[in-house]
């Protein structure tokens, strides 16, 4: 939920870090800066977090799910709910950590040490009978065996190390990770910095075999055989008897120490596996069955199915088999078409892969095709529905986020924040709401509705055709801080969208793209592109350097070096 070093700050990775295998990792394009914004756009409560604790859960049941809280005054309360949102792990982060791409102001300003958000979230799991449901893990410059034995006795189980470890295989401190320009080549992908890196796995390991040792030596001087033995003993630490310095006499720290009066059956550390319900969701009583010889050896099937809101996160599970079978690259198009008809619960269509094809009749929660990743998605409403569809919101809010891949095709109006953090799918909407494509980094985005407030902010890559026929009203409610806007004129990109918009009429029934097609030639001149400008300035260098004859990978790395050394001779400027 935020990091230790910087509490409630994004972050970002400039374009000149961007190369092109971090790009591909990360689904934008290289030389083209991303942006980590402070909030999590699908989560504004404990009961957001818990849907994206059980999207994650559906994603890989076999996973643990691990929440990052922030060492501060009520942490407990909220590492609470986290247990209550069926987490399986919940960190807790002192201010001592981070990178030295952290603001300095943070560093010095923010947060506050692990030892007191750990001592409160303890003595609060452990009140209101919770200890034994999660893992608790802590961090913020551990760096010996005595930092994991007090984090033991202040009731952690896992202690998570990074700065030590990283001095251990090299790390001189420079605090410029931001800057490409680390010069013992750990926090820098130039490669002639990378060639002074000395370090060594077997450096990092020697360090942690150390801090074992000395952590042994301190469990036997206090008469622990288990780690698990020696959680929540704060009678094992004493406070110093008197504090030298004049401003810190008085002060009181007994309240860190304090053992919660609670039954014996109370545990203090994790014995019991969380319930996240999987049993009953409806991939697991129907559609797994249904889609199983189609996971094993790639059998078309297709199947019509109702559903319920409280069935959240299909197909999702059933996504998660695909790719453990075949990998990243799915199966064949329309190999699995499942055809639903009712009101889909939250996550419909969440993670689905390359091959899945999600056909809704009816409408849909929050966070349709969150995390899409190559499978297809179709919502229209009821033939029988005597509503106009493109006046009416059929999908909820934050749909495709962080979507990777894939398609969507929506007959109707979308909530607040569409394709937030899409990176690579393509959708067409009937409209959507405010904050439309905001932090997008990559895909394409056909929207032939009316938009809300404060479209493409943060946009760096990407394109959205706006298709503006309210008296060229909509370059009033696009934030054009990143993006400016032009006319869809190239040819290519004329017939990607008019093959978008068919695939959506042909897929939803739309009235609204029937039109659109009939009056065509009449309409391409009121389609608005919505461009970023440094994902443009990128993709023209890379233009330009595949005429010159060098293939698409070549092109990608002499166009990132072309604007790195751009940015480079502005910031000496």
């Amino acid at each position: 939920m935020a990091q230790g070093a910087k509490p409630g700050e994004g972050g970002q990775l400039p374009g000149s870090k961007v190369y092109p295998w971090i790009a591909k990792v990360r689904y934008s394009t290289p030389g083209v800066g991303l942006i980590s914004p402070p909030p999590h756009h699908d989560i504004y409560s404990i009961e957001d977090l818990a849907q994206l604790i059980h999207d994650l859960k559906n994603a890989n049941p076999r996973a643990r799910i691990s929440v990052k809280l922030v060492a501060e005054v009520g942490v407990g309360t909220i590492a609470a709910g986290v247990a209550k949102a069926h987490a399986d792990l919940v960190l807790i982060s002192g201010h001592d950590g981070g990178t030295g791409a952290s603001p300095l102001t943070s560093i010095k300003h923010a947060g506050i040490p692990w030892e007191l958000g750990l001592a409160e979230t303890h003595q609060v799991l452990v009140l209101n009978n919770l200890r034994s449901r999660i893992v608790v893990e802590t961090d913020g410059q551990l760096k010996t065996g005595r930092d994991v034995v007090v984090a033991a006795l202040l009731g952690a189980e896992e202690y998570g190390f990074s700065t030590a470890p990283l001095v251990a295989v090299g790390c001189i401190m420079m605090r410029v990770c931001h800057l490409n320009t680390c010069p013992v080549g750990v926090a820098t992908q130039d490669p002639k910095l990378r060639a002074k890196f000395s370090g060594s796995p077997d450096h990092a390991v020697n360090f942690m075999r150390f801090v074992a040792t000395e952590v042994r030596e301190l469990m036997a001087e206090l008469g622990f055989r288990t780690v698990d033995e020696m959680i929540g003993h704060t009678e094992c630490i004493e406070m110093k008897p008197a504090v030298d310095h004049w401003k810190a006499k008085g002060l009181d720290f007994s309240k860190i120490l304090y053992q919660p009066d609670a039954d014996a059956d109370v545990g203090r550390y994790c014995t019991e596996e969380q319930d996240h319900g999987l049993d009953q969701a409806l991939d697991v009583t129907t559609l797994l069955p249904l889609c199983r010889n189609a996971i094993d050896t790639g059998e078309k099937v297709e199947a019509t199915i109702p559903i319920r809101n409280v069935n959240r996160v299909v197909g999702t599970i059933t996504g998660s088999e695909v790719t453990r079978k075949h990998g990243p690259d799915g199966l064949p198009e329309d190999t699995i078409k499942l055809h639903f008809t009712g009101s889909a619960g939250q996550s419909f269509g969440a993670f689905v892969p390359r091959g899945m094809t999600l056909t809704l009749e009816g409408d849909a929660n929050d966070y349709l095709g969150k995390g899409l990743s190559g499978g297809k998605l179709a919502v229209f409403p009821p033939a029988a529905a005597t509503f106009v569809p493109e006046e009416n919101i059929i999908i909820g809010n934050v749909a495709l986020y962080g979507a990777t891949a894939g398609e969507a095709y929506i007959r109707g109006l979308a909530g607040e924040r569409f394709c937030v953090r899409n990176s690579g799918a393509s959708a067409v909407v009937e409209g959507v709401g405010d904050h439309g494509c905001e932090y997008m980094t990559g895909g394409r985005v056909v929207i032939i509705g009316p938009t809300g407030r404060n479209f493409a902010a943060g946009m760096s890559g990407g394109v959205a055709y706006v298709l503006d026929d309210e008296a060229r009203s909509f370059a009033g409610r696009c934030n054009k801080e990143m993006v400016s806007l032009g006319k869809l004129e190239d040819a290519e990109e004329v017939q990607l969208v008019h093959g978008l918009v068919s695939r959506h009429a042909q897929l939803t029934g739309s009235k609204r793209a029937a039109e659109i097609l009939a009056s065509w030639q009449q309409l391409v001149p009121l389609f608005v592109r919505v461009m970023p400008n440094d994902y443009r300035r990128v993709l023209d260098a890379q233009k330009k350097m595949r005429a010159s004859g060098l293939s698409q990978e070549e092109a990608e790395m002499a166009a990132f070096e072309e604007n790195a050394h751009s940015a480079a001779r502005l910031g000496g400027k």
